[in-house]
């Protein structure tokens, strides 16, 4: 099976944008699908479901082929937008940039994109809350200062949106990484390498059911095959703070999501609210 597509509006050849996501689970597809239904609006685009993939890089390089729209989002399958107008805060960042997130680095140690800390860390998410508690939290990676962090070195892969241009020009690396894990950091990596532009969109805020983490033994394998591919071209000197800005639970998602228009306001960045 080649993978499925599942297209909405317009006939293929006037989509603007295509949104590829790998999923093995009919809920949770139907659930991100919603998501981007409610945000895209009335806007042209298609989703091109992989349920098969033998790795995120082939099966994120077996979307973008099969995709037709100028913008290419890379998603996983366990998100819900919570920013009301996605869309055209999302359209206005990739005037500017070739290839955009949520949560990224100016400055890259390793594989790891938050292993700089402070100050060189940037962007948002909201998570499940830590243990067994109820709610979410709203964790702060950077202070924001702009609507957009310029200077990105490397972005996280829970949400990738690119310029079509330049994610056929960097394409995911399925042969060194032949799992689940690293594929976001090297694709960003090597765009940053490449030249292109890469931004933390700072005002675009995202619930991610799963908290992931570096325990997993597979990741290790991974890591250190990124830590052998990039060994002399990583940044040098000792890691900044490695805390949070700011980490502030709340019991709802629509509370998540009035805290952090707050704190933009506080930042300065009342346009982004």
């Amino acid at each position: 099976m080649l993978g499925k597509l599942w297209k909405f509006g317009r006939p293929k050849r006037d989509v603007d944008t295509s949104i590829v996501i790998c999923s093995i689970d009919d809920e949770r597809f139907r659930q991100v699908t919603a998501s981007y239904a409610e945000r895209m609006g009335d806007a042209r685009y298609e989703i091109i479901r992989i349920p098969d993939a033998r790795s995120l890089c082939e099966g994120y390089n077996r979307g973008l082929d099969q995709s037709s729209g100028d913008v290419v989002i890379f998603s996983h399958d366990d998100i819900e937008i919570l920013t009301p107008d996605f869309r055209e805060r999302l359209t206005g960042h990739l005037r500017l940039f070739d290839v955009v997130g949520i949560a990224g680095t100016t400055r890259l140690l390793d594989g790891r994109w938050n292993s700089a800390g402070q100050p060189w860390v940037h962007g948002q998410c909201v998570q499940p809350a830590l243990g067994d508690g109820e709610g979410y939290n709203v964790e702060i990676y950077g202070q924001a200062e702009h609507l957009a962090q310029p200077n990105i070195h490397a972005l996280d892969g829970v949400f990738l949106a690119t310029r079509r241009a330049a994610a056929k020009e960097v394409r995911f690396d399925a042969k060194t990484f032949d799992g689940f894990h690293l594929y976001d950091i090297d694709f960003t990596f090597r765009a940053f390498r490449a030249g292109l532009r890469l931004g933390v969109c700072n005002d675009i805020l995202l619930y991610h059911a799963s908290r992931g983490g570096y325990r997993d033994p597979a990741w290790r394998t991974y890591f250190e095959r990124f830590q052998r591919k990039f060994a002399r071209k990583l940044d040098p000197g000792p890691p900044g703070v490695a805390t949070l800005h700011a980490r502030e639970p709340v019991r709802t998602k629509e509370e998540a999501l009035t805290l952090f228009r707050y704190y933009l306001k506080q930042c300065g960045l009342a346009e982004a609210a």
